[in-house]
């Protein structure tokens, strides 16, 4: 906007103006913007570091099941200088554990062809040649090694290749890597079929989406999740087309999203994340005046009060709750906002409002907010601002194979690295 443009500006349209840029940056207090995005507060205004006053300290405990067990005796009597003998026994009243890694070598397994002369025909008989002759050297926990450093601690393959020369000291080019990837994501593929498959059957399921690079374009992580299935699917579409290939006609009985469209009315009851909308209400109430920010904020504190305990209501209780909140949002979204953010946000609850209170429709069936896919969206986001995304789009594939597979097992206690190793043997 120049000069000229600004003249013609009503005094209305001036004030309005000077109000919108003297408005705080939105943070990750006040938006869905990330943490990392935030400035940094003032040393001399930020909080001290470590153990706050009062805080009991604790130490490591001692290992369940030592490998080694070392008795230290006295040698001699302080006070009377007389040699100790083992042979005494003694009482153990003090225990300490040592940690050390073994060393750290590869275990090469030398594989050699025989042949012999049969004793009847006098033929030179060969053995059949193994499979490693015709496959990869590398095994299996050493594949699954590459894909847990590569997928969950976003080594590069430089990074790989120095590490495994460092620490193992073995050999790896960056290509051969690559081909470890390529091969330990065969497995993966087709066990998330499996899980898809079960994600089409599920009653509730929860989706988000986060942005990623693939082969130099803006592309598009997004995540299912049920009550025992997580499905990660890398796309360069961030449409509701997305959704309907993953569900292939499947409507669940309830859908949670957050209030983007394309994420919107894929089940038969929709519940909006609770948690998009207080972010709103928290920016509202640094930028607005008006009372309707404040208003909302006391009634979302409510409905979050409700959630946590919601279990543990009668059926007719919850019907009156609801009832009442519907009410009260009624009477909030009538008034009539006096300036800009309040207005936008009074639309956006008005938009929302038939499917903010799901959740006590279906109590224990449905969270009020969508943070369990914002956290399995994570790990995505910090290799992105990592690694900068993926080079093509097999690698992108084969990341959300191995995080679909990984993250649903985890939902039943099991580890990455375990999940991995598991799947490939």
């Amino acid at each position: 906007m120049n000069r000229n443009d600004l003249e013609r500006l009503s005094k209305a349209e001036l004030v309005e103006l000077v109000l919108r840029l003297q408005r705080p940056v939105k943070t990750s207090r006040t938006s869905s913007k990330p943490p990392s995005t935030d400035r940094k507060a003032r040393r001399e205004t930020s909080k001290p570091g470590g153990a706050k006053p009062g805080h009991k300290g604790r130490c490591r405990g001692l290992a369940a099941d030592p490998d080694e067990t070392v008795d230290h005796w006295p040698e001699s009597c302080p006070h009377c200088q007389t040699v100790l003998d083992d042979a005494l026994g003694g009482t153990v009243f003090g225990e300490y554990d040592e940690i050390e890694l073994p060393n750290l070598a590869p275990f090469v397994r030398r594989h050699r062809r025989l042949s012999v002369i049969c004793p009847q025909c006098r033929a030179t008989v060969k053995a059949a040649l193994p499979g490693t002759a015709t496959g990869s050297p590398f095994g299996p926990r050493l594949h699954g090694l590459t894909l847990y450093l590569k997928s969950f601690q976003a080594v590069s393959f430089a990074r790989l290749a120095e590490m495994f020369d460092d620490v193992f000291g073995l050999k790896i080019s960056q290509g051969a890597l690559n081909n470890m990837l390529r091969r330990g994501h065969r497995p993966f593929a087709a066990e998330k079929q499996r899980i898809i498959e079960r994600l089409r059957r599920a009653e509730m399921v929860a989706s988000d989406e986060t942005g990623i690079r693939i082969e130099g374009l803006n592309g598009y992580q997004w995540v299912f999740l049920s009550a025992t299935e997580v499905v990660h699917e890398p796309q360069l579409s961030r449409a509701a087309q997305v959704v309907h290939d993953m569900m292939a006609g499947h409507r669940p009985t309830i859908w949670l999203s957050d209030a983007y469209s394309a994420q919107q009315n894929h089940g038969k009851h929709q519940q909006t994340c609770l948690a998009h909308l207080a972010r709103d209400v928290a920016y509202g109430l640094e930028v607005s005046d008006d009372d309707l920010p404040f208003r909302l904020k006391l009634w979302l504190d409510k409905l979050f009060a409700l959630a946590r305990n919601v279990e543990s209501y009668a059926a007719s209780t919850l019907k009156s709750k609801k009832r009442q909140a519907e009410t009260a949002l009624a009477d909030i979204l009538a008034a009539r906002p006096t300036c800009e953010a309040a207005e936008k946000l009074r639309a956006k609850f008005a938009r929302a409002s038939p499917r903010l209170l799901t959740f006590l429709d279906f109590p224990g069936q449905v969270e009020a907010t969508n943070n369990a896919c914002e956290r399995a969206l994570r790990p995505a986001v910090i290799q992105r601002k990592v690694t900068n995304g993926f080079r093509a789009m097999w690698a992108a594939e084969g990341d959300c194979a191995v995080r679909t597979v990984t993250d649903t097992a985890k939902l039943s206690g099991k580890t990455p690295f375990q999940t991995i190793t598991e799947t490939l043997a």
